[in-house]
Order: structure tokens, then sequence, then C-alpha cells
């Protein structure tokens, strides 16, 4: 983890007073050291649910993943009266996580998108100072929370730690996702946010996908029955446009690896299940749910193209909002998906703030402004990138259609 110090920097500061050079820095514990009783238990205590935080899903996610293995952890142990775990924060550098070779650490990226740290719900205050302690340690002069819940309990945690030290956090970028409150009635739900005409034109779709089966929602959550319905739920998402692109899970070994361990591993503690819509004898969406603390995670959905007519993805969807809204379990659900995506958006009316934090670890430090600086250029950057691939693939279609000959 040395990389995290960029030498110029941390030598033209080396003489501040409580600023540690690189000579002092401290080696960061490795992700798979910690021990997963303690883990375990600071997951059944955590402030804030965070379900790809679980060790059986970070653990899995850190040993073969592509480009999230070796991942380290920040951990604060509380003494009294017996020596447990009160915080965890998976981290990397800031050069592993955005290509930027400065000294901070970034949340380590479990693959779903929420890094909000384990915090102990009973002392999470000294729980964040002693992380933000842990991280000074490390010679780091920022810590860049991804994907984090910016709104949620855990970030009132930083904030107010941070604001005692005359702090503040920056919020380098953030946006809002879909979530469901999932303690009223499911049809009641669905039908506030879809209004009757568009429920009755998703009947209609229904009724038209019995014709090759009976259409029933099913729940694998026994590790077992976990670990079959996975592999129906790999094969429909490689079957799709994440195939084509290449993206889906199976394609890449270190992917098929994590979750294939991750989620049996989940389901022997009653925190993954695998949902699947099927047409008969086949398989035409599936899904996969992780669960922590009374939240549901909606990870990814798979679905079968050749009945996209029947919107199979929508109607899985339906019968999962039903399933969480009628378990008394689960208070809410993390779409865990991107802004405005055109799915789920109008299904799940609540929203989710969701964004990057910087940190700073000392007051009036230089090298702060020049590290939220360059977070905002590379974002900015990324942006002018994303535009200009959007605006190639709109031109080539365009120039496809053009020049299709006349018949």
């Amino acid at each position: 983890m040395a990389e995290i110090i960029d030498h110029s920097i941390a030598h033209a500061s080396a003489g501040a007073p409580g600023r540690r050079t690189v000579a002092a820095a401290a080696p960061l514990l490795a992700l798979g050291e910690v021990a997963v009783p303690a883990w375990q238990a600071l997951a059944q205590r955590a402030l804030e649910p965070n379900g790809y935080y679980l060790p059986g899903w970070e653990l899995a996610v850190d040993a073969s993943a592509q480009g999230r293995t070796g991942t380290s952890a920040l951990c604060a142990w509380n003494d009294d009266p017996s020596p447990h775990l009160v915080g965890l924060m998976p981290v990397t550098s800031l050069w592993r996580a955005c290509k930027l070779p400065l000294p901070v650490l970034a949340s380590g990226h479990p693959y779903g998108t929420l890094c909000t740290p384990l915090l102990d719900a009973g002392s999470a205050e000294p729980a964040a100072a002693r992380l933000l302690d842990e991280a000074r340690r490390t010679g780091a002069r920022a810590v860049l929370l991804r994907d984090m819940s910016v709104r949620g309990p855990v970030m009132q945690a930083f904030a107010a730690v941070l604001g005692s030290a005359g702090l503040r956090p920056r919020i380098v970028h953030s946006y809002e996702r879909a979530c469901l409150d999932a303690t009223g009635d499911g049809e009641t739900m669905l039908h506030d946010a879809l209004g009757t005409k568009k429920l009755k034109e998703l009947r209609r779709q229904r009724h038209r996908l019995a014709e090759h089966g009976e259409v029933r929602f099913e729940v694998a959550r026994a590790p077992g029955d976990v670990a079959a319905a996975l592999e129906t739920f790999l094969r429909l998402e490689a079957s799709g446009w994440k195939g084509r692109r290449g993206t889906a899970l199976i394609q890449h070994d270190g992917d098929a690896t994590f979750i294939r361990r991750a989620v049996p591993a989940l389901a022997q503690d009653h925190a993954c299940e695998i949902i699947s819509l099927l047409a008969g004898d086949m398989a035409v969406a599936a899904g996969i749910v992780l669960r922590h603390r009374g939240r549901a995670f909606f990870f990814k959905l798979g679905v079968d193209e050749r009945f996209a007519k029947y919107s199979p993805g929508v109607q899985l969807t339906l019968d999962l909002t039903r399933h969480l809204c009628s378990d008394p379990s689960i208070s809410s659900a993390d779409s865990t998906a991107g802004p405005d995506h055109p799915m789920i958006n109008p299904i799940w009316r609540g929203r989710l703030a969701i964004g990057d934090v910087l940190i700073p670890l000392y007051a009036r430090d230089p090298a702060v402004e020049i590290i939220h600086a360059a977070l905002i250029a590379r974002r900015q950057g990324l942006g002018l990138a994303r535009r200009a691939v959007h605006a190639i693939r709109d031109w080539r279609r365009h120039r496809t259609t053009t020049q299709r000959p006349a018949h």
C-alpha cells in the first residue's frame, strides 16, 4: 500500500505538526486478516445496513473478483469491557481506485454499488474517530468514501467527528437512486407507483407469458437451492446484452468464482436469496437479493430476451416488491441501480442519496485542496469521455441506418 503516499506532497509538509511522514506510516491490515467472528458480530450491530460489506460477500470479492482483490482494512476496536470490533472500512489506494497518485485511502469496492462502512450502533462516533485515526497512521491525508449513503446515520457520525475537529466532509459527486419502503402493502404501493392503466397492461403481458406455461415466482433460500438457482441466473445474465458486451459474471473466471462462493456463504446466514420468474419449467428472469439488518439489496437481474415483449424483468420486480412488502423482517430495499434507471425507477418511488465523499484528516491541509481538485477534474474528464462514446455510437447507428439500401 506504499502507493497511497505521493512523495512530493508528503515531503513538502513533513514538518507540519501532527502530520505523518512516509517513514512514520503504519502498514494496513489485509482484509483477509480480519477475524471473521468479530466482523460478523459487528455486522449484526451495524448502525446502517450494507449487505455488500458482510464478510461472506466481501471476502469472496477480495479473493478473486476482477480488479477488486488485494483490499486492505481499517479497523476500530473497543477494549471496554472486552476487545471487540466497532468499525470496519475496506480500503484501497486512490491510485488503484481512480488512477490518481495521491495520499488518499478510498473505499474498497465490493462489486455492489454501496460502500457505507460498518459502525457499531452503540458507539458510532468513537468508532468513526478511531477509523480516521487509523487512516492517519498509514500516512494518508484524506479518505474517499465512495458510493456512500450521504444522508444516513453513518455519514452523520463521520460529520460529527469531523465537526468537533474543525473539519468538514466534501461531497465530490452525488445522485439519487431508487429504493423501496417495504413497510406498506405491496399491491397498494404498486398501484400508487404505476397506476391502473400500466398495471392492466402488465397483467395482459403476464397472461400472454402464461401461454408458454404456468407463470410462477420462486424464491431460493437454502444454500443448496441457492447454488442451483445461481447457475440459472448466470446463464440468463450471459444470454443478454451483458453477455454481448462481455460483462456478465460468468464470462470472467475470477468473477464467477467470487459469486459462486459468496451467494451460498450468505445463504447459510439467511442473508441472500435468488428470485426467479418461470413460465412452465423455463426461467425467464432471475435476480440476486442480499439481506442485512432489515434492508434488502437488489444486486443483479438477468432475463431471457426472447421473452422481452412480456417484460420479464419488470414482472419479476413486481413480484419481488410484493415479496418484500409481505416480509415483516424487511423494512426497506435498495435497488443499488444507477440514477434514472428506466426499469426500476418508476416502480420503486423512494430515493436514496448516494455519493463520493472526501474526508480530510488534518485541518488547513493544502494537500486536500489538490486532492479535491484532482477528483473533480477526473470526474469531469470521465463525463466528457462517456458523452464522446455515446456520440460515436449514435453516429454509427445513424450512419448504418442511412446507408441501408432501399427495397
